[in-house]
């Protein structure tokens, strides 16, 4: 085919002029077709690895590969402009350090710039990194412009002899200078004689570290945006925790437990639980849906989320049905003094008939106002919340608010108005029916938030999991009355959490956290009754998560003996 001038071989032509020439050419042609072919395989391969030491390492290897080096160092560029030591590797030494070797790199990123703000153009890695050109040496020890002192004082030491360099920038797709591959002592594969880096292998490399700028990038940009988003998302889950002080910390607790289950799960190697197995991106799924159970939270009003006793509401109403209270001994002691005042001024009455009725008048008076502050205190109590109410207490309560009533500007009111009364008259906890529907709506508005968001494929079940760890596996969970065949795994093991970390914590409004042995116990009574998986409670069991759990997150006095 001709464009203008030019004119290119087809392959029919290519291989027709192969046939005639000369046998090196061939080699050559060949031997290059190969390394081409080999770049293109690498950048593949190197697109699909995703740990960063490994595939810097595989970047090294390559590039050591295509120039037969005996020796290469992988520098990347930091925040403060300085070349970090990521991996070294000489094969004559046995030598590796960084990378996937375990080995830390001891020494100090090289400074682009010295202490006087200039340019460090003296050092060959620096100068590249600055200048973002290849620099190709034959032999270090004759270089001009360049210091190797360090160099040839680790020759000394070693007795190796550093002697071809080459040094190529890692430059992205902005241009931008992320790292330098240096390459040390290029060899001669017939003579095993230490050559220079010839042009030809130089642009290999170059094409090589272009290639390995631009993925080292992408997976950077990758990291980032799940940090950010990871980020984002604790700091939605510890806005939660901080909007209410009871509430405190559960956002971070349940993720801990979630995880600690998963893992459990992913370890077991028999039982009915052995064939399921997450893998890292089901696991970072799994971990991002427990941070954001709770999210829903968000529009759950104050009041609700942190209404400590059951007359509680910007604040505690018993304050306020104390001071009527007090209103009525105040009225009872105006009523006796009253009283008391005519028995003194009528004088038909001898002196010890009135002695004997202001005695019954007094005596009468501290009966009432007994009565009055028993009768409140009994409601102070009521007003705390517990576990259970029983119904002989409610009709105490009923009976109070009947037998009293109070003067408001000459208004005749009961002591208790309808919605104290029937607050007071909860049977557990602090909340109203209509106030834990309210809460329990937390899960739906979380469902219809995390809904909204467009997830890349390897998160698109974060709403399910994160939605379902009310549900319980006999349908009578909520919202959506799931039963154990229509829940994930996921989800089952996050009820799980979210039941254990409510169970132990020692921040909920009415109620001390339980001890272990208390909280295992009730959860085996869950287990029994269906709302809990019971084939991951056993993991939790005999895994002893619990535990782990517990020593982490639990205060010691909470940790005491699981009877088996």
């Amino acid at each position: 085919m001709k464009n203008g001038s030019q004119h290119y071989l087809s392959p029919d032509e290519i291989a027709a002029a192969l046939d005639t020439a000369p046998q090196d050419l061939r080699n050559y042609i060949q031997n290059l077709n190969s390394q081409i072919n080999r770049l293109s395989e690498i950048g593949l391969s190197l697109t699909k690895e995703k740990n960063m030491d490994q595939l810097l390492e595989t970047i090294l290897l390559e590039a050591k590969r295509i120039t037969n080096a005996d020796g290469g160092t992988l520098y990347m560029m930091t925040d403060d402009q300085r070349l970090k030591f990521e991996i070294m590797m000489t094969d004559s030494m046995d030598f590796h350090m960084g990378g996937t070797s375990g080995k830390e790199i001891p020494y100090y990123p090289v400074k682009l710039f010295g202490e006087d703000g200039k340019p460090n153009n003296s050092m060959n890695v620096a100068y590249v990194g600055l200048t973002g050109e290849t620099v190709n040496l034959e032999d270090a020890y004759e270089a001009e412009g360049f210091d190797f002192t360090g160099t040839k004082m680790f020759d000394q030491k070693t007795g190796y002899r550093s002697k071809s360099f080459l040094t190529v920038p890692l430059k992205n797709h902005q241009d931008e200078i992320i790292g330098v591959l240096q390459l040390l002592n290029a060899t001669d594969p017939r003579s095993g004689e230490t050559t220079r880096f010839t042009k030809e292998v130089q642009k290999l490399v170059e094409g090589l570290a272009g290639q390995a700028a631009v993925v080292i990038t992408n997976k950077n940009l990758i990291r980032d945006l799940e940090v950010l988003f990871e980020s984002f998302i604790k700091l939605i889950a510890s806005a939660i925790d901080a909007k209410s002080p009871y509430t405190g910390g559960h956002c971070e607790r349940v993720p801990a437990i979630t995880i600690m289950l998963a893992k459990a799960v992913n370890d077991m190697t028999e039982g009915p639980m052995s064939d399921v197995h997450f893998t890292e991106e089901e696991m970072y799924e799994l971990r991002i849906a427990a941070w954001l159970h709770d999210c829903g939270k968000v529009t759950t009003p104050e009041y609700v989320v942190d209404k400590s006793t059951k007359l509680e509401t910007i604040y505690d109403r018993v304050e306020t049905v104390k001071t009527r209270f007090e209103i009525l001994v105040r009225d009872a002691e105006i009523k006796s003094l009253k009283a008391q005042l005519r028995v003194e001024k009528n004088t038909a009455l001898s002196v010890e008939n009135k002695k004997k009725q202001l005695r019954t008048i007094k005596q009468n008076y501290k009966s009432t106002t007994a009565q009055i502050r028993d009768d409140f205190e009994f409601i102070a109590v009521c007003n705390v919340g517990g576990e259970f109410m029983s119904q002989e207490l409610m009709e105490r309560v009923i009976n109070i608010a009947t037998k009293y009533k109070w003067k408001d500007n000459n208004v005749v009111k009961p002591i208790l108005d309808e919605n104290e009364l029937y607050n007071l008259q909860i049977a557990r906890g602090t909340l109203t029916h209509e106030e834990r529907k309210t809460i329990n709506d937390h899960i739906v508005q979380t469902i219809n938030m995390l809904n909204q968001l467009p997830y890349p494929k390897h998160l698109q079940r974060v709403p399910e999991y994160a939605g379902g760890h009310h549900e319980k596996l006999d349908g009578t969970g909520y919202p959506l009355g799931l039963t154990k065949d229509e829940m994930s795994v996921q989800a089952r093991i996050m009820a799980i959490a979210d039941i254990f970390e409510a169970l132990t914590a020692q921040d909920r409004p009415y109620k001390k956290g339980k001890t272990l042995s208390q909280a295992m116990r009730i959860l085996g009574f869950m287990r029994n009754d269906a709302h809990i998986d019971p084939d991951l409670f056993d993991v939790f069991v005999n895994q002893k998560i619990y535990m782990d759990y517990a020593k982490k997150f639990m205060d010691e006095s909470q940790i005491d003996e699981i009877q088996a």
